[in-house]
């Protein structure tokens, strides 16, 4: 099957590579710009199915190019991502060719099924839940269903704890920074989140305890890393 075309655009590295490793897990083709002013020639290139637009960028907001990206091509779906949350924010994004508008930070569960209903509408054929199985060793992850599977067992795991593994998993064996996960979920790095980030590790640790060959790592001061085969 020919795969779904995203263009995303996010000029944060952190979230901008964890978003495109998740969708890319999922059987999207995904071409990822980070600068404004490169985005209507990206556009015009790669041809997308769908664009997921950040509305903060260099040299260029997402509004101004959703609006020569719906001049161009009136039927392409367009998602806005934006920390903003006024009224008037999300009224200018749909005023600007948007079909959907996500605030930060966001989950990627729920971006997935946004960019799954808009295809739908739109008449393009998108992947299936089911392909966003993540396989850790013995276990596996279904983020859309939020659901951690080992062998005829599941568990149901929480929001936050789906998106915790779901950061880890997209890097498997390398090392995630602290930092950036306490932003990219909490949209904080405080003290207090900071304890609640322990607080869930501790308990993902606990969920994958029956596989030896899977853990989570602590190097102190910098981070965790998901190592599994």
């Amino acid at each position: 099957m020919k795969k779904v075309k995203v263009l995303y655009v996010e000029d944060e590295p952190f979230l901008g590579k964890i978003v495109t490793e998740s969708l890319e897990s999922r059987h999207f083709e995904v071409h990822l710009v980070a600068d404004g002013r490169e985005v209507m020639a990206a556009f015009g290139q790669f041809r997308p199915d769908i664009c997921v637009l950040d509305v903060m960028l260099p040299h260029r907001d997402g509004f101004s190019l959703g609006q020569e990206i719906r001049q161009q091509n009136p039927q392409v779906p367009i998602i806005f991502l934006t920390a903003k949350n006024q009224t008037q924010d999300v009224v200018q994004g749909f005023e600007s060719g948007g079909n959907d508008y996500i605030r930060k930070p966001f989950s990627q569960e729920e971006l997935i099924v946004r960019i799954q209903n808009l295809l739908r509408m739109t008449g393009t054929a998108a992947p299936e839940p089911s392909d966003g199985l993540i396989r850790l060793g013995r276990y596996r992850f279904a983020p859309l269903r939020q659901e951690l599977h080992l062998e005829n067992d599941f568990r149901t795991l929480s929001h936050r704890e789906t998106q915790l593994l779901e950061i880890l998993a997209a890097r498997p064996n390398e090392v995630v920074q602290r930092k950036d996960i306490l932003l990219q979920v909490w949209d904080n790095d405080s003290f207090f989140n900071s304890r609640n980030l322990d607080v869930y590790i501790t308990r993902l640790r606990d969920y994958l305890k029956e596989d030896m060959a899977v853990q989570i790592l602590t190097l102190k001061g910098v981070g965790y890393r998901l190592v599994c085969s």
